[in-house]
């Protein structure tokens, strides 16, 4: 039997099939289809030659939901609210798209004429105030369907204090509504914050017909080809859901194929002994970054998918940048030299792709100056690549306008591009007080590991650390990922005045809840845990930190948290933050978050790695290759045969089916125990 990591991106899908009784992987990489990725998904599989009724699980990191939410082909939906607070959704934040002027523009997903009030009014404090006008409620979702609306959001004021009202009026909804997608706010973000749970219920409605859509084909067609095992879906937190708690909860997919990568990148990290990484995925739209501190990936609250667009679940914190290797060299009218945000994606792709495009890509640029094989283009459906067309582009849409013949205009584009990631790189780490001395730059994705060099010499990395298969990356976070349940609830309360029993309640059913879903999911799991922290501040600030508490648990049954233990908790939590406290502030909890995690059984990196007979360790040949300004006659290697213990030292190119890495001179790559490639600066002599 086998387990299956499927990463579908913007231009390529990913596949990483793990045989379990003999450890052996393979990897596949295909292009994406559009509209409909699932046709690009089975593709994939069958192009890895695995048979889909030996497949015990498959785990899918998908762009679905988050490609819906940033081209805006969401569902026509509305929105239920209460009586004077239709307009919450595009007021926001009071923030603006530009810092400057008097004018500006926001569309939300749910136009105004679909936003419609019913008579209701629950206090801050849990009171009703006024009950739900249940006729009211019923008549609004008649309007709604008459109008076309495939999906509904119901969001009340003050819901997360008391959901009775909104409860009710769920209840009435439902009864009425022709589909399965109405999403309610005290079930998917029982939280503070007015606008951010709006945001995010009205988001999981619009993505909720397109993402159930595409999982219920994709479900079909695995069935229909033999599948009978495990089918999960990569959450944004770094953890794996069922496929119907997918459909109920498609938000929580947004940047799921990134964050499956991050995943990866830890385990592979930590195996290898390097707990501080930074992560740069380089796929054929987007330059992702995150930050790796001690072997932990950081959680977000919440995030902007785009400007106005927020959507509050828990996520791995990643930075993403349009610098992919199809995103499009342009010059502007300053005469400034320009990479992305647009991208040629996987169709019509590069302009050595022959598929149409005439406008030079990052990918372009790297085989004008000979870092890509043009006779082995990675990702299949071309033999070989139109290296004239892409020096033509280049020279018309960069050369010609900047006075640079075409190499230089190539390498212009790359030197641009590696400083954009570059930026990246330092807004994550130098802006947020890590030195990036003491951190591996861990590349992957199809482009990542042509640019590792330039970036650990322009951000003084310590290293970059190669995976295996980095070009699978994240399909291989997908194998490895644990299932996990988020819930979350507002307190807003003192510390002094918390009680401490009714802390242990809410804890004890999240645990419930979450054990209950881990049961009905059917995964074996190798053990299970029960994680919870608290949002507190001091009075009257508006920004929380996030402080871990250690849960004692017996039985299943929860021991309350200690008063005097969480205060101590968010001393050390906030110092860690801020570097002081304040003496005398009153200390406030805002909101309780629990984590379950099933614990899925994790492999031996070790068996992906190569022998130690260094008999195999010579070049298969050489090509000019242009690093800085001159042509380097080249060494070309096949990757996976250089055994363990091996070393190459710069200029060289390591060539592999899923991705292609550019050792520079002064730098050297030695093969460790699991297969990574460590690349390192060669001392001086």
């Amino acid at each position: 039997m086998s387990i299956v990591g499927v990463d579908v991106g913007g231009t390529f899908t990913d596949i990483f099939i793990l045989d379990e009784a003999t450890g052996k992987a393979s990897v596949a990489k295909v292009p994406t289809t559009r509209p409909d990725q699932s046709g690009g998904f089975l593709a994939g599989i069958k192009s890895a030659g695995d048979d889909l009724s030996a497949m015990r699980t498959v785990v899918h990191g998908t762009t679905a939901g988050t490609n819906a939410l940033l081209e805006r082909k969401g569902a026509k939906i509305g929105l239920i609210t209460t009586q004077g607070f239709r307009d919450t959704l595009e007021m926001r934040r009071r923030d603006r798209r530009a810092t400057w002027g008097l004018r500006g523009d926001f569309d939300p997903v749910v136009p105004r004429d679909r936003r419609l009030q019913v008579p209701e009014r629950t206090l801050a404090d849990g009171t009703i105030e006024t009950p739900i006008d249940l006729a009211a409620v019923e008549a609004a979702a008649h309007d709604l369907l008459a109008m076309g609306c495939e999906a509904v959001a119901l969001v009340f004021i003050n819901a997360y204090a008391n959901p009775a009202n909104e409860q009710a009026a769920a209840q009435a909804l439902r009864a009425l509504w022709p589909n399965p997608h109405v999403s309610v706010s005290s079930e998917i973000l029982p939280e503070i914050r007015e606008f951010e749970r709006t945001s995010t219920t009205a988001l999981n409605a619009y993505l909720q017909p397109e993402v159930a859509g595409y999982l219920t084909r994709l479900e079909a067609g695995l069935r229909d080809g033999g599948f009978g095992g495990e089918f999960l879906l990569v959450q944004s937190n770094g953890g794996v859901m069922a496929v119907d708690t997918a459909c109920r909860l498609p938000v929580r997919t947004a940047l799921s194929g990134p964050a499956a990568g991050v995943i990866a990148a830890a385990y592979i990290a930590t195996s290898a002994s390097y707990a501080d990484i930074i992560t740069g995925d380089v796929g054929g739209t987007s330059f992702d970054v995150s930050l790796i501190a001690d072997g932990q990936s950081a959680l977000a609250p919440q995030t902007s998918i785009d400007f106005g667009m927020v959507v509050r679940t828990p996520m791995i914190e990643i930075t993403t940048i349009g610098a992919g290797g199809g995103s499009i060299a342009w010059v502007d009218k300053g005469g400034l030299l320009n990479i992305g945000p647009e991208s040629a994606g996987s169709d019509p792709g590069p302009v050595a792709y022959g598929r149409g495009n005439d406008r030079p890509t990052v990918t372009d640029a790297n085989i004008v100056l000979g870092r890509i094989d043009a006779d082995k283009p990675i990702g299949g459906g071309l033999e070989t690549l139109d290296v004239d067309a892409a020096k033509r582009a280049i020279d018309t849409h960069v050369g010609t306008p900047l006075g640079l013949v075409t190499e230089d205009a190539a390498e212009a584009i790359l030197k641009v591009a590696n400083a954009r990631m570059a930026g990246a790189i330092r807004l994550v780490s130098i802006e947020r007080g890590h030195d990036p001395q003491r951190f591996s730059f861990m590349p992957f994705g199809g482009g990542g590991a042509l640019h590792a060099c330039a970036l650990v010499d322009e951000c003084e990395l310590a290293r970059a650390l190669v995976p295996r298969f980095p070009g699978v990356t994240s399909a291989l976070g997908c194998v490895i990922a644990d299932m996990r349940q988020d819930f979350v609830q507002t307190i807003n309360t003192s510390l002094n005045a918390l009680d401490e029993d009714e802390l242990g309640a809410m804890i004890q059913q999240h645990a419930d809840e979450g054990m209950r879903l881990l049961d009905a999911s059917g995964v074996r799991f190798g053990g299970r845990d029960v994680q919870i922290e608290l949002d507190m501040a001091y009075a009257g600030q508006t920004h929380t930190v996030a402080v871990p508490i250690p849960l004692q648990m017996n039985d299943g049954h929860v021991t309350p948290p200690d008063r005097n233990a969480i205060a101590n908790a968010f001393e050390e939590a906030y110092r860690a933050a801020f570097s002081r406290l304040l003496d005398g502030g009153v200390q406030r909890v805002l909101n309780l978050r629990t984590s379950t995690i099933g614990r899925r059984p994790k492999f031996d990196l070790s068996t992906l790695a190569p022998g130690q007979d260094k008999a195999d360790a010579e070049p298969y040949g050489s090509r000019p290759v242009r690093i800085a300004g001159a042509w380097h006659d080249t060494a070309l290697y096949d990757r996976l045969t250089l055994p363990v213990g091996t070393i190459v030292d710069g200029p060289a190119i390591l060539a592999q089916p899923d991705t292609t890495i550019l050792v520079e001179p002064g730098f050297r790559a030695s093969v460790d125990t699991y297969g990574n490639l460590i690349i390192e600066r060669q001392a001086a002599s």
